[in-house]
């Protein structure tokens, strides 16, 4: 997992598509999404573990750039 585009394709593979509109909200989702995929072990501890630090450090960017606009 190296980009958001990675985990969107990983979760499509799961039949999982998700677009709300809101990018932070994509981002909070697709991490739940992850979870249960984890949690229902269907994808290993590394891919769980590199998704979610992906999806948590966009979501923090994204935060963080809307605070200052």
């Amino acid at each position: 997992m190296k980009t958001i585009y990675d985990i969107q394709q990983l979760l499509k593979r799961f039949g999982t598509m998700i677009y709300i509109g809101n990018r932070v909200a994509d981002l909070e989702l697709m991490e739940e999404e992850v979870k249960e995929l984890y949690d229902a072990q269907f994808i290993d501890t590394k891919v769980y573990q590199s998704a979610i630090l992906l999806l948590r450090q966009e979501a923090q960017i994204l935060k963080e750039k809307n605070e200052t606009t």
